[in-house]
């Protein structure tokens, strides 16, 4: 199982680390993230700009590639051509700060991170806590390995996107 982890609060935010940490055993996973905070950009992809792709490490390892556009940007970037020879099973986005219901998921890069998965043809799930403060990183953590291992014994269909929120 391959996994394509995702989020509009760029590669360096916590929520991205422990959805890392929390699949991590999962399947091979692949992190492509917006390399600085990119959020409330909706669906929006980019046109006039040359994307950039840089390698991070976190603690000394390769943690993934930190392109220089929007959430959807990456997805497109990951799926066509950073993992066009194995292209992903299953695209992750978050864990972001506050949660993307309502009329926050036309805004929310998260929800369009898993979104953009979905119009390319791989299932997608978006993580958010309901909370901006005192985040629980491990619940979330653990909702998002629960959640994702039903999804590998149990596929979504095709189309089909989720949006998960945890307090």
């Amino acid at each position: 199982m391959r996994l394509l982890l995702c989020n509009d609060d760029g590669i360096h935010a916590p929520g991205i680390s422990v959805l890392h940490q929390s699949v991590c055993d999962l399947g091979e996973v692949h992190v492509v993230a917006p390399d600085i905070e990119r959020s409330a950009a909706g669906h929006a992809i980019t046109l006039s700009d040359p994307l950039k792709s840089a390698p991070v490490e976190k603690n000394g390892v390769f943690f993934g590639d930190a392109i220089s556009g929007t959430p959807a940007d990456c997805i497109k970037l990951a799926i066509r051509a950073i993992m066009e020879d194995a292209p992903p099973d299953l695209v992750l986005s978050g864990i972001n700060l506050g949660s993307n219901t309502g009329i926050s998921v036309l805004y929310s890069g998260t929800v369009s991170a898993a979104t953009e998965s979905v119009v390319l043809g791989v299932p997608g799930v978006a993580f958010s806590l309901c909370s901006y403060l005192d985040p629980q990183w491990d619940m979330a953590g653990r909702i998002a390995a629960e959640l994702t291992e039903k999804i590998i014994q149990n596929p979504l269909p095709p189309g089909v996107l989720l949006n998960r929120m945890s307090e």
